[in-house]
């Protein structure tokens, strides 16, 4: 039997390059339009499946104190990472988690009145919690009903550190819904006293200082998604996929190409096969659809998207172009998150978690560049 492979020998080929100094330059962006209200920053998910720690601590460095993640263990591995951070915990706490809270030193975002029922029972008075308010995203949060009766009940000083909600269309200045979902959270947030408040995400951001309040928390645009799809994005990409070549073919015309034949030839032609697929998390309805560069060029995806393989068209390139060994670019200025998101019919959240969880990462910063 063959032994194994070395731990550290990647096994994917597909390269997700993260520009961590990207990620800087937007966290400072999106901190100077919101000033002055502070600016936290989301990392749920693995920081949006790009890395943790490595995101974690860019931002730390970049001047960022508070963080907002889904989960107590997400909680847990940032404390582990960020001794003197302000961390919240959107999903509050599940039954057996409270010991996770009070060890991470976690400030939980209590989402119904059982919740802060509970909370009120198994946290000592003056505990630090959150509260969140379902102004219109009819997901987690409290009922604005709810309000009266909790400002009359809830007696512990101190314990309300932060009074939040979630935009839903945020991302669609002209929609009716953001002037609603701020009337909405200024009521209550006037019924409870008029506690520290945040409102807006990264796209709440760019509606005005109306929705800032005291501390605005971007997700999504820190990773260089486009707050506001309608317009050119502001914000700096920060990732880049590459794949390599393995093999360059002529055909003739009316050949099928891929699973399902869903692309024939329309004249001869070469075609370059590619070693990503959608076990790297590039997404399979991206075929047909999708563009890569090579060369410097941009090239067409064609066919369906295998496990392991795509294919593309290099016919408009020189002869002897491509290689085998050669790096297609998937990702990167030539086509971006966004465009690929459109294309496959999803979103760039979806895709950016997709491939930072399977791919092989690579790290660039100004002091350099290293593998995960």
């Amino acid at each position: 039997m063959d032994p194994s492979p070395p731990a550290d020998l990647p096994s994917r080929a597909a390269t997700l390059s993260v520009d961590l100094d990207a990620i800087a330059a937007n966290y400072l962006w999106f901190a100077q339009r919101a000033a002055p209200a502070a600016c936290a920053a989301c990392v749920k998910a693995d920081a949006y499946g790009l890395g943790l720690a490595p995101v974690a601590r860019t931002l730390w460095d970049t001047g960022c104190r508070e963080f907002f993640v889904a989960t107590a263990g997400e909680g847990t591995a940032l404390r582990q990472l960020l001794p003197r951070a302000l961390i919240y915990v959107l999903n509050g706490f599940l039954p057996g988690e409270q010991s996770l809270l009070r060890d991470a030193n976690l400030t939980p975002v209590l989402n119904a009145p059982a919740q802060v029922a509970a909370f009120e029972a198994q946290f000592p008075a003056g505990t630090p919690a959150a509260l969140q308010l379902d102004t219109g995203m009819t997901r987690l949060g409290l009922d604005t009903r709810d309000i009266d009766a909790l400002s009359s009940r809830w007696r512990r000083p101190g314990a309300v550190t932060l009074l939040l909600s979630h935009l839903a269309c945020a991302d669609e200045p002209e929609h009716p819904m953001n002037t609603q979902q701020l009337a909405r959270f200024r009521a209550a947030w006037q019924a409870l006293g008029r506690p520290r408040a945040s409102l807006a995400n990264s796209s709440g951001v760019l509606l005005g200082s109306e929705w800032h309040f005291d501390l605005v928390r971007p997700g999504a645009g820190l990773y260089g998604l486009n707050p506001r799809p309608a317009d050119a994005n502001p914000l700096r990409p920060v990732v880049r996929l590459h794949a390599p070549v393995l093999q360059v073919r002529s055909v003739a015309s009316d050949v099928s190409v891929g699973y399902g034949a869903t692309y024939r030839t329309p004249a001869p032609g070469r075609i370059a096969t590619v070693a990503c697929g959608y076990a790297d998390g590039y997404p399979r309805a991206a075929g047909n659809r999708a563009h890569a560069m090579l060369r410097g060029r941009r090239v067409p995806l064609i066919g369906r998207l295998s496990m392991d393989l795509l294919t593309l068209d290099v016919g408009t390139l020189p002869a002897d172009q491509p290689s085998p060994g050669d790096q297609a670019e998937l990702l990167g200025p030539g086509h971006d998150i966004d465009a690929l998101a459109d294309a496959a019919g999803t979103i760039g959240y979806e895709l950016l978690t997709h491939l930072g969880r399977l791919c092989r990462r690579r790290y660039h910063a100004a002091e350099g560049q290293q593998p995960e």
